[in-house]
């Protein structure tokens, strides 16, 4: 099995959260692989960057999760351990990477992102960041 670091951001604008869907339909919160070296919060601020077209400053941790899924590519199993961090939208100017893969995304109200987004972990995510990010009175109470 190949085990992938990689590290991503929720972020926030005021009381609404960034998603993204890919050209699976599914919708997703932006990650991407730690190669090297590399910091995981720099991995997570320019994943955001290079998916969203967004500037987002970390705020704090979100978490860690894990997923497994086959790779047809690489003919084999993978697991990917995601390092999240809770982040704050610069500006909303969305430009979203079609390079990558993306299809859609925007910022949207925490109810209706997590009616939309795909995997139970992310939801729980989302759902245990906004609910911080209120606490640190981050966002509106």
């Amino acid at each position: 099995m190949l085990f992938r670091r990689c590290a991503g951001g929720i972020l926030f604008k005021g009381e609404e959260v960034f998603i993204l869907q890919n050209d699976k339909r599914e919708w997703v919160l932006p990650k991407g692989v730690i190669r090297g070296h590399a910091c995981a919060s720099e991995v997570a601020v320019k994943r955001v960057k290079e998916e969203t077209g967004i500037d987002g400053r970390i705020v704090g941790t979100a978490g860690e999760t894990s997923y497994e899924f086959y790779s047809f590519s690489r003919k084999q199993p993978v697991c990917n351990q995601i390092i999240w961090f809770l982040m704050e939208a610069e500006h909303d100017n969305v430009n979203i990477s079609k390079e990558d893969g993306f299809i859609d995304g925007g910022f949207f109200p925490i109810e209706e992102a997590l009616e939309k987004i795909t995997y139970s972990q992310d939801k729980s995510l989302v759902r245990v960041s906004y609910e911080k990010m209120k606490r640190q009175e981050l966002i509106g109470a």
